[in-house]
This record gives C-alpha cells, sequence and structure tokens, in this order.
C-alpha cells in the first residue's frame, strides 16, 4: 500500500484590522474603551451637523441701512434679506415724516445670520396726548412723582408766602387752573406750573447732584429740591435720538450749595464718559467742601446763640439781685420809720 500522506489544511492567517479587532475583542478594557470613544465621536459629529443646520452656518446676511425709510418700506427690505424687523421704540421728531425709521439695532452694514431681528426705533405721527393728574394740596415730592408716572413734568415752579414750605397751593396749563373735574389733556413729556408755598424764615434749600444723570433724572432732583431748570446745554453730537444717553458734566449751582427756593440751575450734557467722571470728582470735592464750611457756620451759629442765651441768663440774674436789693433797703427804711 502506498502510504499516502495525509494533507492537512490550515487555516489562512487573519491579516490587517480583522486581527486588530479579534485581538481588542480579547481584551474587553480595551474593547469598551474604544467603543466608548468611537461613540464620543460620534455623538460629537451628529452635533456639530445639527448646531449648523440649526444655526444656519453660513447662510450669513447685510443689514440694510434702515435710516430715513418708512416702516413698510423696511419691512419688505428685511423680508427679503431673510430678517425681520421688530419695532421696539418710537419718537415724535417734527423734522422726520410720521413712521420713518429712525435708529436700528444692529447697524446697517453689519454681517448677521439669517432670520436675525433687526429692532427700529420709528417717528411717530404726532406725540401721545395724557391727562394732567391733579395735584394741588399735596407735597412738592408727591405732586412731582404723581406728574413723572403720568409722563409729565415741571414746567416752573412759582413760590408764594405760605405757612408750608413745599405744599403745593395751584397748578396750572398755562393759564388754565387745572381742578379735580379738569380733564385736560397735554402732549407726553410737556410740563406743568406749579404754584407752591414757602414760608419766608424757610426759603432756602441745598442743591443736589446732577452731574453724572442724564437730563430726565436731573430734572427729577431738582425739582425735588425746590429748584427749577435753566437752560439746557448739548454738546455737539447730541440729538434727539442719542440724547437718552447723554449725561450732565455741569451745573451752574455747585452740588451741596445752599440756594434760594425756586431759582434755576443751567445744566450741561456730554456722551463724553471721560468728561463726565473727571467733573463728577471735582464736583464731589467742592460738596465736600461746601459741607465743611457749613458744618463749620452752623457750629459757630451754636455757639454764639449759647454765649448770648449765657448773657442774657447773666443780665436777669443781675436785674434780681438789683430788684431784691432795693426790695430789701425799701424794708429797712420801713422799719426804721416804725420804730421812729
Amino acid at each position: 500500500m502506498e502510504n499516502r500522506v495525509k494533507r492537512v489544511r490550515r487555516k489562512p492567517k487573519e491579516k490587517g484590522l480583522k486581527l486588530w479587532w479579534r485581538r481588542l475583542k480579547a481584551s474587553p478594557v480595551a474593547y469598551h474603551g474604544v467603543l466608548i470613544c468611537l461613540s464620543l465621536a460620534g455623538i460629537i459629529l451628529l452635533s456639530s451637523i445639527m448646531m449648523n443646520i440649526i444655526t444656519r452656518h453660513g447662510t450669513h446676511r447685510t443689514v440694510p441701512n434702515f435710516m430715513g425709510v418708512k416702516i413698510a418700506e423696511a419691512q419688505r427690505i428685511a423680508e427679503s434679506s431673510k430678517l425681520q424687523i421688530i419695532i421696539n421704540d418710537s419718537l415724535f421728531v417734527p423734522a422726520y415724516e410720521g413712521g420713518v425709521v429712525l435708529d436700528q439695532l444692529p447697524k446697517g452694514g453689519v454681517e448677521v445670520k439669517a432670520g436675525r431681528k433687526v429692532y427700529v426705533t420709528i417717528n411717530s405721527f404726532r406725540e401721545k396726548m395724557v391727562q394732567v393728574p391733579y395735584v394741588a394740596g399735596r407735597s412738592l415730592r408727591q405732586a412731582k412723582n404723581m406728574l413723572e408716572v403720568a409722563g409729565l413734568g415741571i414746567e416752573k415752579l412759582v413760590y408764594e408766602e405760605d405757612i408750608a414750605t413745599n405744599y403745593v397751593l395751584g397748578e396750572y396749563v398755562g393759564t388754565k387752573q387745572i381742578t379735580e373735574e379738569s380733564k385736560v389733556e397735554i402732549e407726553m413729556g410737556s410740563g406743568v406750573i406749579l404754584k407752591v408755598g414757602v414760608q419766608l424764615e424757610n426759603n432756602s434749600t441745598i442743591v443736589p447732584k446732577a452731574i453724572g444723570q442724564s437730563l430726565q433724572a436731573a430734572k427729577s432732583r431738582l425739582w425735588e429740591q425746590g429748584l427749577n431748570i435753566g437752560k439746557v446745554n448739548f454738546d455737539e453730537g447730541i440729538d434727539l435720538l442719542n440724547q437718552k444717553n447723554a449725561r450732565v458734566y455741569r451745573q451752574s449751582l455747585a452740588h451741596n450749595s445752599t440756594a434760594k427756593l425756586g431759582v434755576t440751575v443751567d445744566l450741561w450734557l456730554t456722551l463724553d464718559e471721560k468728561v463726565v467722571e473727571t467733573n463728577s470728582a471735582a464736583s464731589d470735592k467742592v460738596a465736600r467742601e461746601l459741607e465743611e464750611e457749613r458744618l463749620k457756620a452752623e457750629e459757630a451759629l451754636r455757639d454764639s446763640l449759647e454765649q448770648v442765651q449765657v448773657e442774657e441768663q447773666v443780665q436777669e440774674l443781675k436785674a434780681f439781685q438789683q430788684s431784691s436789693s432795693q426790695a430789701a433797703n425799701v424794708v429797712e427804711t420801713e422799719e426804721d420809720e416804725f420804730f421812729q
């Protein structure tokens, strides 16, 4: 018999990725570590794709300049640029036509994503009218607060002699007196005339600090202290649109000085924050000096009054001693006469 050589078929050796994967599966720790890393990579990749879809990455638009454009036309242009117009404020500027865009945010020329909202301020067709509240018979502070809540202010404070200082005696719009039954309407932002009482011996106030405040806040502080608003001066570059951002950097009467009730205070406003900070620091320094002078004057007056009081007591004592002496002399005379 022929010896037959049995041939054993050997399995082909595993190579490359299959061999690496089989060895990896043989190590549970390494296998699960790789699975975790692959899962995280997949999540990050999917999140990136979804974020690009949601934020419309790469779909930028240039914001058109809507300034001076009527709101209807601005909305049409915005839609064609895949933007959205939102009216967030309105002003009444007589120099512009009603419904015209006065301001916008973001500004024209800025790159934004499609669908971005553009907030605009438009010009009203007329100023809003509000009813004048009746404030007579209240304190000046209460009257001022009521007027400000209604969107109004104080045109002028007129002081008249009365037993109560800073008590509102009368309220006028022009020459018309306002009563509880009055239904008078005026433009928002306008002011009324208040007649206010004052005792002649209590006719002074301390000037508050207006520097660093907006125009409206500065007016409110001055009115509350019984002072009128004089000339308001705006630096170059301030207009009706950015006026709300301007701040007072100078006032004609120094902060913490003493002034007569009803006098006027002129104001200067700027958009330069550095100018405001510099002048505010200088105003605080002057205010401290004025406070020290006032305290010294009050102390000197107090000492003077105490000295006068002491002198009066001495004079009274002398007068009492003199009258006692005279009475004693009279008694002695009467006794002498009696014995004689």
